[in-house]
């Protein structure tokens, strides 16, 4: 580990920041397309680009027919349910608010885990809810304590959160037979299905008006080849050097990164209150995540001895 631990951190930064960035690339993209346009066009370009690199490799591997129905039930739940929340949540939201409530999603975990695996629940992961969500008012309330974005932008957000715990939990089953290769790339294939017939009932004409520019073309494979794609493999990398809990702590870094490049390349504004806001998330997140680090450490020093 010594000779590869600088170059080990690269995956989890690197994955971290393009997921960072995936809230300003879509906002840019708001300007012009409606949601689930963007989300189709994303996911085309990510599956030509995730078959192509499998091709590559010499491994695209077939799914089993007893795994079919679990692949398009998990695309249910991500990209399709997952996608909508986060881009509509976005098109009533900023990219920083949406980017803190979506970094919550690792807080909610241990809640998934209780309902379907009866995993307990500690003292520690409700302080942790308790404090994420604490943040997150903070964020949105104004200073006569009134919502700084509209209602449904944040429920939309909190679908999203929602969408992806439960598909993390067909994910646990899915990573013991295939490669994170094999799953985002078929899962990404059904997703465009999915999102097929709604976007030519609701959005081909609007989209067909928009005469594409530098400023489109780059966000969009942007949000394909490194959001959808690379920062899955990047991810997926991290937990193998790492572990899950260790890479699960870098998520803390999402929303400092949307932050940032918000202020940069939006001019979002970037007020004292959202940043305590962001801090108070964070350490939620935080708090949680160590819990969970503990219980991994103690589980595997029990399997040493």
């Amino acid at each position: 580990m010594k000779n590869t631990s600088l170059p080990a951190f690269f995956y989890p930064l690197a994955a971290m920041l393009f997921w960072g960035m995936s809230f300003v690339w879509t906002s840019i993209l708001l300007k012009y397309y409606e949601p689930i346009s963007i989300i189709l066009v994303r996911l085309i370009l990510s599956v030509g680009f995730l078959f192509l690199l499998m091709a590559i490799r010499g491994k695209i591997e077939k799914l089993y027919k007893k795994d079919i129905f679990l692949i398009l039930l998990s695309a249910i739940f991500n990209p399709f349910l997952y996608f909508l929340g986060e881009n509509y949540g976005l098109k009533f939201s900023s990219s920083t608010i949406a980017a803190v409530i979506i970094a919550t999603i690792p807080v909610f975990a241990p809640i998934a885990g209780y309902v379907t695996y009866r995993e307990k629940l500690s003292w520690i992961n409700i302080a942790g809810i308790l404090v994420s969500f604490a943040g997150v008012l903070v964020m949105l309330m104004t200073g006569d304590f009134k919502l700084s974005v509209e209602p449904k932008g944040v429920i939309f957000l909190f679908g999203a959160v929602f969408a992806a715990l439960c598909y993390s939990i067909m994910l646990k089953k899915l990573s013991v037979t295939y490669s994170p290769l094999t799953i985002v790339g078929y899962q990404n294939l059904a997703g465009i299905f999915f999102f097929l017939p709604f976007f030519f009932i609701f959005e081909v004409k609007k989209f067909i008006t928009v005469a594409p520019n530098m400023e489109i073309v780059r966000s969009f494979l942007f949000l394909a080849i490194l959001c959808s794609s690379l920062a899955y493999v990047f991810y997926a990398k991290s937990v193998q050097l790492f572990g899950i809990a260790k890479s699960n702590i870098f998520t803390n870094l999402i929303p400092v990164f949307t932050a940032i490049f918000s202020f940069m390349i939006l001019s979002e504004e970037f007020t004292v209150q959202k940043v305590i806001g962001m801090i108070i998330v964070v350490g939620g997140v935080y708090v949680s995540e160590m819990n969970r680090k503990a219980k991994y450490e103690v589980r595997s020093t029990k399997y040493e001895e």
